[in-house]
């Protein structure tokens, strides 16, 4: 017999594999659920105990525990398992929306452009996106195409949004050198968490490569500093809240190769080099703007 779950129960489940794909496989906790959601936790916790006996969820004890998506959940809700899944950005009124992903598209007036519709199924909560809404989502994974529109409508609980698509194209063939920035701007290792925090701010960026002596040895996001300020720790180190992955690419890989790279290696921001030596960095979002300014802001 198939399962009927009720909106909160979809919604849960959204939430939970949303998380659990942005932590890397950790355990997701009902009070990160029901942040994201922005539901009691108390009920959370009630419709845990129901999804963990319908065989949807699987809970992991201690003090690091939470919860888990079982093989089930991504059946019934016809969602990519992680090891398959690929980040496909949602940018909403010139805002990239981190915590959101484009999971199935539908494009049933392909064959009429001048009244083409999209419907888009999103991983993560929707609410935020309404009608009226501008949004772009892409680049989709195999064609590598960028779809543009208007939100038309909003359906909760198949967690899907209708746009009147605008614009589709497929991302073109420019070197990743065209669109870097450069010089770089870099944060240092044994600088505090605060002053680099003002780097990014200062210089109205998200995230900048850390430097050690000549070496780059991470990233360093605003989201790092967030977590340091949460933890009381303003005057710790860079290098004991930075991301230690560092991906380079080469001035001349084409902007499509480093969008796939960035979506294998989850990265936002990677490092271009010449014959190895860093000359720039670009970030997803920055390839996005320069793609298309007049949608993306």
């Amino acid at each position: 017999m198939e399962l009927e779950l009720t909106p909160i129960q979809k919604d849960i489940l959204y939430a939970l594999i949303t998380l659990y794909k942005k932590k890397g496989g950790a355990p997701v906790k009902g009070e990160e659920i029901s942040e994201l959601i922005n539901r009691n936790p108390g009920t959370v916790r009630n419709q845990m105990q129901a999804l963990r006996a319908l065989g949807l969820v699987e809970g992991a004890p201690g003090p690091k525990g939470g919860y888990r998506p079982t093989a089930k959940a991504y059946e019934l809700l016809s969602i990519t398992k992680p090891d398959e899944a690929v980040k496909v950005p949602v940018i909403v009124n010139g805002v990239l929306m981190e915590d959101l992903s484009a999971e199935e598209m539908s494009l049933p007036s392909l064959s009429h452009p001048e009244v083409c519709q999209a419907k888009v199924r999103i991983i993560g909560n929707i609410r935020r996106i309404m009608p009226g809404d501008e949004v772009a989502i892409g680049p989709t994974p195999v064609n590598e195409m960028m779809i543009y529109g208007r939100v038309t409508g909003r359906d909760d609980t198949e967690n899907i949004i209708v746009i009147d698509i605008r614009k589709i194209f497929a991302l073109p063939k420019d070197k990743v050198e065209e669109h870097m920035s450069s010089p770089i701007i870099t944060v240092d290792a044994d600088d505090t968490i605060k002053n680099a925090a003002k780097v990014l701010v200062d210089n109205n960026i998200h995230r900048a490569p850390v430097k050690e002596n000549d070496k780059f040895i991470g990233i360093f996001s605003l989201a790092n500093a967030v977590q340091a300020f949460i933890e009381g720790k303003a005057n710790d180190k860079v290098r004991n809240f930075m991301d230690p992955k560092l991906i380079t690419v080469e001035k001349d890989t084409k902007l499509r190769e480093v969008l796939k790279i960035m979506r294998d290696e989850g990265v936002r921001l990677v490092v271009v080099t010449d014959g190895g030596e860093p000359i720039g960095v670009i970030t997803d979002y920055q390839i996005l703007t320069r793609l298309a300014p007049e949608h993306v802001r």
